[in-house]
């Protein structure tokens, strides 16, 4: 009895002490109640701010500085002098400003209806092969490798009237030569092709990504009730990547409205300034005419257009990308 009684006192206390629900478990304190989270948020904004000082010193204060720049008149050598508007008035009264928007359109329209749906035709053909999937994947994204610069500039031979590659393959056929970058109507859709051809690589390989994601039982189920592979499509892999389509679609359009390189290389804006994109003509302000506050008031004016644009895009497929 003395034994057992012995026991059952010195089991007691760690029983005790061992339920949370006991009177003694929760008058115990906390281990460390002085900081209990004030380190670790210390410690996250230690490691963050690096990352912060990097994106002030060349993401947001580039802008805050192009913003100040489109009320003054300066060519970065001279003191600045504050014009408030004059800047947006005498560009919204440069008659080649609307061309170039209209240039801009043109091309944003010819991009969307040749370079958006092809590489999505690429990534379902290419998700069906059996054999040689990766090589034609490593094809697909070779263009993307190549320096943007030195893929225009072979472009610029291949569109070449008197000795480029396709005057010469479409010779074999008795066709051309065509004045591929030397005429008004076929000097834009040559950007494109060149656009499309360079960029199209990396898109691709996202629809190729999101294509694994789509469970094989709809297919499964679409073959036994006999649909086609372009019923398949359009009733099956179409609805699954509505989301990604969604997202890329938006990206092609903020992207082919600040297209760049393509016009600057190939055509300098012309023919007759039927090739002068936006951000061409934002170059032209600042390193030929030298007027900084032009260039940062097209700027301004360009990243206020393509926010609307975002926004309004959003608005409008809410809806249909949660159905």
């Amino acid at each position: 009895m003395t034994t057992l009684h012995r026991r059952e006192t010195q089991d007691r206390p760690h029983s005790m002490a061992a339920d949370p629900g006991s009177p003694s478990a929760q008058e115990q304190p906390p281990l460390d109640r002085r900081h209990p989270r004030r380190r670790p948020r210390l410690a996250g904004w230690l490691f963050l701010l690096p990352l912060i000082a990097t994106f002030g010193c060349f993401a947001w204060w580039p802008i805050v500085r192009s913003v100040v720049l489109s009320f003054q008149s300066t060519n970065l050598v001279e003191a600045p002098t504050w014009v408030g508007m004059d800047n947006f008035a005498n560009l919204l009264a440069d008659p080649l400003l609307w061309t170039t928007v209209r240039n801009t359109v043109w091309f944003v329209v010819l991009a969307l209806l040749f370079g958006f749906p092809l590489p999505i035709m690429l990534a379902v053909v290419m998700s069906e092969l059996r054999r040689f999937g990766g090589l034609f994947r490593v094809l697909v994204y070779l263009p993307v490798v190549v320096p943007p610069v030195v893929a225009v500039l072979m472009w610029k031979w291949f569109y070449d009237p008197d000795f480029g590659l396709f005057n010469e393959a479409l010779g074999v056929l008795g066709l051309g030569p065509f004045p591929w970058l030397q005429d008004t109507s076929t000097a834009m859709p040559s950007l494109v092709l060149e656009a499309t051809w360079a960029a199209g690589g990396s898109t691709v390989l996202i629809y190729l990504a999101a294509l694994t994601s789509v469970p094989g039982e709809l297919y499964e189920a679409a073959e036994i009730d006999g649909a086609t592979i372009m019923k398949r499509v359009w009733h099956v892999t179409l609805p699954q990547l509505r989301g990604v389509l969604l997202i890329m679609l938006l990206l092609q359009i903020l992207g082919t409205f600040r297209i760049f390189t393509e016009p600057f290389v190939l055509t300098d804006g012309g023919p007759e300034d039927s090739t002068v994109t936006i951000l061409l003509l934002i170059y032209r302000y600042a390193f030929i005419y030298g007027d900084y506050g032009m260039a940062s008031a097209l700027g301004v004016l360009l990243a206020i257009g393509l926010g609307v644009i975002s926004a309004v895009y959003m608005r409008l497929t809410r809806k249909w990308s949660r159905t």
